[in-house]
C-alpha cells in the first residue's frame, strides 16, 4: 500500500523562535495587534509504500527521527493517509 505523510515539524514551546517573534512584531506593524506568539516551522510531505498503515507510521517516524527533525530543538507530528 503506499500512504501519503504530511508531517509538522516545530520548534520547542521552552526555545526562542526569532522568526516567530520577528513575525508577531511585524503584526502589530501592519495593524494586526490581535495576532500574538507566531511559532514558525516546516511542513513536510512524504510518499511511504508500505504493508499497513503501523508499518508506514513506523518508517516515517523513524525519518523524522534520524533525518526530519532535530529532536532537541524540535517536535513532530505525523499524519498518514492512504492513496490509491
Amino acid at each position: 500500500m503506499k500512504f501519503q505523510a504530511d508531517i509538522d515539524v516545530m520548534p520547542l514551546k521552552e526555545l526562542l523562535d526569532p522568526q516567530g517573534k520577528a513575525v508577531t512584531s511585524s503584526m502589530k506593524n501592519i495593524g494586526l495587534e490581535e495576532i500574538s506568539d507566531v511559532r514558525i516551522g516546516k511542513h513536510i510531505t512524504l510518499m511511504v509504500e508500505a504493508e499497513n498503515e503501523a508499518s508506514a507510521r513506523e518508517k516515517v517516524e523513524t525519518a523524522c527521527k534520524k533525518l526530519l527533525a532535530n529532536q532537541i530543538m524540535e517536535n513532530f507530528r505525523v499524519s498518514l493517509a492512504a492513496v490509491e
